[in-house]
């Protein structure tokens, strides 16, 4: 075991941590800026979570809001040609795939398959 592995209270912490983070990036749908609070943790943090099963859950939630965002402003931008509405929901319905699945694989204690 090594010296710096998280101990069993460190770990409790880190996965509450990320259920706050996963609160927070679905409670972007309903105020936007909870997302920015979220980014922000999961770079602050992330460094943290090396070496356990949360890292894995970080490193899915900073891809999903860098994906969901790219893809929202295409998605914006192509409002003017008529498909960005399209654009628009599946962005939102793959942020919800992506969300759920995160959840789902936290409470079972699982890693994400990043």
């Amino acid at each position: 075991m090594s010296l710096n592995a998280p101990t069993g209270e460190k770990l409790a912490s880190l996965k509450q941590l990320t259920l706050i983070t996963y609160v927070l990036y679905a409670l972007s749908f309903f105020t936007g800026i909870t997302s920015i609070v979220a980014i922000i943790i999961n770079y602050v943090k992330r460094e943290e979570t090396e070496g356990t099963i949360y890292a894995s859950h970080f490193t899915w939630q900073i891809r999903t809001f860098w994906w969901s965002l790219l893809w929202a402003v295409i998605g914006f931008a192509l409002l003017i040609v008529g498909v960005g509405i399209v654009v628009l929901a599946v962005d939102t319905l793959w942020m919800i795939y992506r969300l759920v699945k995160g959840i789902l694989n936290w409470n079972d204690n699982k890693p994400m398959p990043v």
